[in-house]
C-alpha cells in the first residue's frame, strides 16, 4: 500500500536537515536590485529600513525554531504550533497585518508519497516560511528566485508567483510519473496478465485520487488569491497568478482522465478474459452435446435387463458403432451449419 507521510512525522529529510541553519533571511530592495543574505537578528533593522524580508525558518529543531519566531515578533504562537503538528493541507486565512498560506507539495520516493507542508506568512515587509524537512518545490524557489527578482521583480508579490510557479511544476511531475505508470499498467493488461498487476492498478487508483485531494484546494487557494484584492497582493500579480489556475485546471481533469484510462483498461481486460471463457465454455458445450446421445445409447443397453433383444444380435456390437458414428456425424452437421463449429 502507497504510504501517504505527513510532514508533521519526521522522516529521513528531517533528519539531515537538522544539520541545516535554524533560519535564513534574504532582505529585497527593488530600487537597486540588490538581495543579499542577512542574520536572523537583523530582519527587523532591515524591515524598518523599507527592505523587504524573506525569513526561512527550518523546523527541525523546535525549539530553537520557536525562540527565534518569537524574538521576530511576525508569527502568532498557535500558527506556528499548527505549522508544527497538523496536517498538510493547502488552504489561505487573512489577518489584519498578514495572509497565512498553507501549501502543500508532494515527494515521490520509490513507490511512496509523502505530503511536504509549507507554511507562508505573508505581510507588506516580510514573508516568513515555516517547513520542516527539504520540500522539493521550495527548494527549486530557492534556487531560482534571485535571477527571477533581478529581471522580472517590481514588488514582493513576485515571491508568491515563485512559490506557485514551483508547486505547480511539483504537482506537474508527480502527476507525469504517475501518467506512465497508468501507461504501464494498459500495457501489462494487454495479453495475459500477472495478478500483482491488480493490486498496481488498485493502488495506482489510490494515488491518483489523493494527488486530486491534494490539488483540489490548491486550485481554490488559488482563485482566491487572483481574484479578491489583496493590501499584500499586488494587482499585477494577480493575473499571473490567475493564469495559473488553468493549469491546475488541467492537472485536475488530466488526473480524472487517467483514472478513467485505468478502469477502462480494467475493464478491457475483464471483458477479454470473459470473452476467452465464453470460447473454452462453447466448445465444452459442443463436446457435451456429441456426446450426451451416446451416453443416452450405453445408459440403455448397459442396463441389467435379461430380455433385450439386440443382445442376441450377431451384428448388435458393429450396428451399435454405425448408429454412434451416424449421431455423431449428424450432430456436427448440424451444428455446423449453425456455426457452432
Amino acid at each position: 500500500m502507497t504510504d501517504h507521510q505527513p510532514t508533521g512525522i519526521p522522516g529521513p529529510d528531517t533528519v539531515a536537515s537538522a544539520q541545516e541553519p535554524v533560519a535564513t533571511a534574504v532582505a529585497f530592495d527593488f530600487r537597486t536590485k540588490e538581495c543579499p543574505s542577512i542574520e536572523p537578528s537583523e530582519v527587523r533593522a532591515a524591515m524598518d529600513a523599507g527592505r523587504f524580508t524573506w525569513i526561512d525558518v527550518n523546523l527541525a529543531r523546535t525549539d530553537e525554531a520557536r525562540r527565534l519566531v518569537e524574538s521576530l515578533g511576525l508569527c502568532p504562537a498557535d500558527l506556528f504550533e499548527d505549522a508544527l503538528g497538523r496536517e498538510p493541507a493547502t488552504q489561505i486565512a487573512r489577518y489584519e497585518d498578514f495572509i497565512h498560506l498553507v501549501l502543500t507539495g508532494c515527494r515521490l520516493r520509490d513507490r511512496s508519497f509523502d505530503l511536504e507542508r509549507v507554511d507562508v506568512l505573508f505581510g507588506e515587509r516580510f514573508m516568513l516560511t515555516l517547513r520542516r524537512g527539504q520540500p522539493s518545490f521550495l527548494a527549486a524557489v530557492r534556487r531560482e528566485y534571485r535571477s527571477d527578482f533581478v529581471r522580472h521583480a517590481q514588488s514582493p508579490s513576485f515571491l508568491l508567483y515563485e512559490l506557485w510557479d514551483h508547486l505547480i511544476d511539483n504537482y506537474l511531475q508527480v502527476h507525469k510519473v504517475f501518467e506512465e505508470r497508468v501507461e504501464a499498467v494498459q500495457r501489462a493488461l494487454v495479453g495475459d496478465a500477472d495478478e500483482s498487476i491488480f493490486g498496481e492498478a488498485s493502488e495506482l487508483g489510490v494515488d491518483l485520487l489523493h494527488l486530486r485531494k491534494v490539488v483540489l484546494p490548491a486550485r481554490a487557494v488559488l482563485t482566491d488569491l487572483s481574484t479578491r484584492k489583496s493590501a499584500f497582493v499586488s494587482e499585477a500579480t494577480q493575473p499571473y497568478l490567475g493564469n495559473m489556475v488553468g493549469t491546475v485546471e488541467r492537472v485536475l481533469q488530466d488526473v480524472l482522465v487517467d483514472r478513467d484510462v485505468l478502469s477502462g483498461a480494467l475493464n478491457n481486460y475483464m471483458s477479454m478474459v470473459a470473452h476467452r471463457t465464453n470460447k473454452v465454455m462453447g466448445k465444452l458445450t459442443v463436446v457435451s452435446v456429441i456426446f450426451l446421445p451416446l451416453t443416452f445409447l450405453c445408459g440403455v443397453y448397459g442396463m441389467n435387463f435379461e430380455v433385450i433383444p439386440e443382445l442376441k444380435w450377431e451384428w448388435g456390437y458393429g450396428g451399435f458403432w454405425v448408429a454412434a458414428l451416424a449421431i455423431v456425424l449428424g450432430l456436427m452437421a448440424i451444428m455446423r451449419r449453425m456455426r457452432l463449429l
